[in-house]
């Protein structure tokens, strides 16, 4: 589990590419203060374990499942990536929760100044949109946001300087790719309300609009 803020940008040093699957040697900093084998890393939002140490880097198998959802295929040597490492139990929880499970891509349609912050709207697919609320939280590329806007096609959230500086965010641009995971919470009241719907023809009185009305 991980809390969305990221601990510092590591660089992509090598891959090693399988027939579906990759291998990923990844170099940082902070993180590797008590890093070891079988931890969990988060690489631009997708949640990795540790297979192999090497002095300041760490090696990550992906799967073709994870590189089929996410940016990861994408990734090239020398590409800088957000890490964070799962969260401890005696830490503040300063995002929200994130498994590092990605439901899957969007793209950068803007990115906007407005003053001291950035403006950024993505596109997604319906599927992820549907489990997205104004003002509620979503993970891009692992970082910690909060849903500023949203539309039939898009949501938008405003990056503040302390967040541009200390993740890639603004390195990217229009038309990039980005890793997006859904507020865990929202996932299981949708997949209550799907199962509910499902099995019962009795009219439940918990609708999204209800549970969108008080912060869910």
């Amino acid at each position: 589990m991980f809390t969305g803020i990221i601990e510092e940008i590591g660089k992509i040093t090598s891959i090693h590419q399988g027939k579906k699957s990759s291998k990923l040697m990844i170099n940082g900093n902070n993180i590797f203060d008590d890093l070891k084998l079988g931890d969990s890393v988060a690489v631009n939002g997708v949640c990795l374990t540790v297979s192999a140490l090497e002095n300041k880097s760490f090696i990550a198998d992906v799967m073709s499942e994870t590189l089929e959802r996410s940016d990861l295929g994408d990734l090239k040597p020398g590409h800088p990536v957000n890490l964070e490492r799962a969260m401890s139990a005696n830490g503040r929880f300063g995002g929200h929760m994130v498994s590092g499970h990605i439901d899957g891509t969007g793209k950068i349609m803007s990115m906007l100044k407005d003053d001291n912050a950035v403006w950024i709207k993505i596109n997604a697919l319906e599927k992820i949109l549907r489990g997205i609320v104004e003002k509620g939280s979503i993970a891009v590329n692992g970082i910690s946001l909060t849903v500023a806007r949203l539309d039939k096609e898009s949501f938008s959230v405003s990056v503040i300087p302390h967040t541009g500086n200390e993740t890639t965010l603004l390195t990217k641009k229009t038309g990039d790719i980005v890793n997006l995971e859904n507020d865990i919470i929202g996932k299981y009241i949708e997949r209550f309300l799907t199962n509910e719907n499902q099995h019962t023809n009795n009219e439940s009185n918990i609708t999204m609009d209800l549970l969108t009305k008080y912060g869910f």
